[in-house]
């Protein structure tokens, strides 16, 4: 009789997102003593060497450790290991994408999305964005608050771009960045650090949607969403 799935000892093949690799190697090694409670990890660039990944990758790997409490992330002091009673398989975060993976999906979609608007808005979408903006501009706002306007923002240009399959993608990364925990506790501790969205970005995104020019309106939200990410990789 073959053998059925569960009696085989071949176990299937996972891909893994490369920061739960990363986070989860440095568990491994936090459990088994190399890294001990109160000892500082290396460096950002140093780890990004050692394991070949990009800067961004370390980050999400550092949040994703946290999240699962085997360190803490000290802003300007870097990151150190805590005394934990934990297994070391501990990290039960599922496969959900991380923030500066969300942020570059976005970078690239809306982008060509807000092009595409810049042929497409209308008058009344303009005056919604202009009402949009100048609630950014008003900093008595609570953060949270903030955060909604700026998705309106962007929702706003999504609809505007008349491509519904652009504009679906588009809320599926929005709302991909509010279901996934360790992007919801980044975005967190940015907001904490006192990050809002950044008005002058949003105002050349207007001023090109409003003049019809597709190539600069394409530049506005790239650039803006570069910025996003520099500023992330600044902050924490």
């Amino acid at each position: 009789m073959a053998a059925t799935e569960r009696d085989s000892p071949i176990q299937a093949i996972k891909v893994q997102r490369l920061y739960l690799q990363v986070a989860r190697q440095l568990e491994e090694l936090i459990a088994s003593g190399t890294f001990t409670p109160g000892k500082r990890l290396p460096a950002e660039r140093e780890l990004a060497a050692q394991f070949e990944v990009s800067r961004p990758t370390i980050r999400e790997a550092m949040i994703a450790l946290e999240l699962a409490g085997h360190v803490e992330v000290r802003s300007g002091s870097g990151v150190y290991v805590l005394e934990t009673t934990k297994s070391h398989d501990t990290l039960g975060l599922g496969e959900a994408p991380g923030p500066f993976e969300i942020l570059e999906a976005r970078r690239l979609i809306e982008a060509e999305a807000c092009a595409l608007a810049a042929q497409r808005i209308t008058p009344g979408e303009i005056a919604t964005l202009n009402s949009l903006l100048v609630q950014m501009e008003d900093d008595s706002v609570a953060v949270e608050a903030a955060e909604l306007i700026d998705f309106e923002f962007h929702r706003t240009i999504a609809n505007a771009c008349g491509n519904s399959a652009l504009t679906a993608s588009i809320e599926w990364l929005w709302q991909l960045r509010k279901e996934s925990e360790i992007s919801t506790h980044f975005h967190r501790r940015v907001r904490e650090e006192g990050s809002r969205p950044i008005v002058a970005d949003h105002q050349r995104i207007v001023d090109a949607l409003r003049s019809q020019d597709a190539s600069a309106a394409r530049d506005a939200m790239h650039g803006h969403l570069q910025r996003v990410i520099d500023n992330l990789m600044e902050t924490m």
